[in-house]
C-alpha cells in the first residue's frame, strides 16, 4: 500500500496556517487538485480541502491567482 504525503513525512495535523504545504495541493490558478492528482487518502484529502478553504477565508491564500 502506498502512503500519502502526510503519512510519509509524519505530519499529523494539517494546519491552515502552513501555506507552504497547502500550496503543494493547488495549481497555479489556485484550484484544489483532486485525490487522484494528490495521491492522498480520502481522510487527508478532506482535511487538506478544509485547511485550504480556511486559509483562503483568513487571507493566507488567494481564492484565485491572476
Amino acid at each position: 500500500m502506498t502512503q500519502d504525503y502526510f503519512t510519509e513525512n509524519n505530519i499529523n495535523v494539517i494546519d491552515y496556517k502552513d501555506v507552504a504545504h497547502l500550496k503543494r495541493f493547488t495549481n497555479p490558478h489556485g484550484r484544489i487538485f483532486g485525490r487522484r492528482r494528490t495521491n492522498l487518502i480520502a481522510k487527508n484529502q478532506r482535511k487538506v480541502e478544509e485547511a485550504i478553504k480556511r486559509a483562503r477565508f483568513m487571507g493566507f491564500m488567494p481564492f484565485i491567482a491572476r
